[in-house]
């Protein structure tokens, strides 16, 4: 698997610009508000991103918005029907709009707006849906099928979503704090990311600008529970060495590492439990980053925003702060509460899901890229 990425797009709490939220995200800024709520919840605060209209009326125009940034960020015509388009979301706007009864409905609009020809691939696997759609879209390019994908997740915060994870206690009560001793839940996010995906001999026939290399990919479910992972780790460690053997690197190589960091007590337990055991006698342990403390759980987007994050991580070298993290959980490698210098030319992202979903993206860039 050697899927180049040659365009970035996304729509996130801190704005819509790749450069500009990166700053951001590295000056340790929060893109955390309160709004109310109808319902007595667990927490106030959301990370929305500026908008008006219905759940799904927002969904399709953050989508096509990014979707239409990352073909301009490419070069590439978003009417070109060679172009094959995968998106992924939890449940959108669907809980909701009793109305709604498919969750593809959503995705055909979407390119309807944006002018594409073909209807998109819909991917609906919970929480990795985002990475689960640029695993799909590098699949479809290694099997000969196209060769451009553009692939990525979006969704939204609804009424629905925030009294579910508020019943569920899976919402912090106080704030986001992955890996923190003190961490208590999760807060809902939104946001959009779509990535450029291309054959190697497409890139270099157009002489197209390469961000990264997508050089593996893997995934696996641990089936333990519909909202709860297995404490163990035991498919996020899977997923991952599926990813490094698509990849032919080692665990030695990988010097940065996007991590879930969700902030819940169950899913920050067995990421740290896999890291833990994947990076046992590597020297260093690859620094490990998480985003939703500034970006909050976008859901079916997290998996898209997160890798496009590694890719700029490997870009210049630097890690954004953990927001809320005072008190480390782990041994593992941790930016507390500052940037931080990294070298190596390797990355992953990962991404836990209700349902027991995991997914592993691995990013490679060689040097001076």
């Amino acid at each position: 698997m050697n899927a180049q990425v040659t365009g970035l797009g996304w729509a996130t709490p801190l704005g819509t610009g790749v450069d500009g939220v990166w700053r951001a995200l590295l000056d340790g800024a929060d893109g955390m508000r309160e709004q109310p709520s109808p319902h007595r919840l667990r927490s106030p605060l959301v990370a929305a991103v500026p908008s008006d209209g219905p759940p799904t009326h927002r969904l399709v125009a953050m989508a096509a918005d990014t979707l239409t940034a990352a073909f301009a960020d490419a070069g590439l015509d978003c009417h070109d029907e060679s172009v094959r388009i995968v998106l992924g979301t939890s449940y959108g706007g669907d809980l909701d709009d009793p109305a709604t009864t498919s969750l593809h409905k959503w995705a055909h609009a979407v390119a309807g707006r944006i002018g594409h020809p073909h209807d998109p691939i819909t991917v609906t696997t919970a929480c990795s849906a985002g990475a689960d759609s640029v695993l799909i879209g590098a699949e479809l390019i290694a099997a000969g099928r196209c060769e451009v994908a553009v692939c990525g997740g979006v969704d939204v915060i609804t009424d629905a979503k925030r009294l579910g994870h508020s019943a569920l206690s899976t919402m912090s009560t106080s704030g986001l704090r992955a890996f923190d001793e003190t961490h208590d839940g999760m807060l809902l996010g939104e946001g959009s990311a779509m990535l450029v995906l291309e054959s190697a001999d497409h890139a270099r026939a157009r002489s197209a600008r390469v961000y990264a290399t997508l050089s593996g990919a893997g995934s696996a479910n641990d089936a333990a529970g519909m909202t709860a992972p297995d404490s163990s780790g035991t498919s996020v460690v899977l997923a991952t060495r599926r990813a490094l053997l698509h990849s032919g690197l080692n665990a030695e190589h990988i010097a940065v590492v996007s991590a879930h960091g969700s902030g819940t007590p169950l899913n920050d337990t067995a990421e740290a439990a896999a890291l833990t055991e994947l990076f046992a006698g590597t020297d260093p342990d690859p620094l490990v980053f998480a985003t939703k403390g500034a970006l909050g759980h976008s859901l079916g987007a997290t998996g898209a925003i997160e890798a496009i994050t590694v890719i700029l991580a490997l870009r210049d070298g630097l890690v954004p702060p953990i927001l809320g993290l005072r008190t480390p959980m782990t041994s593992l490698a941790l930016p507390a509460g500052k940037t931080r210098e990294f070298s190596g030319t390797a990355g992953m992202s990962l991404t836990l899901g209700f349902g027991g979903f995991t997914t592993c993206l691995l990013f490679t860039r060689r040097p001076g890229l």
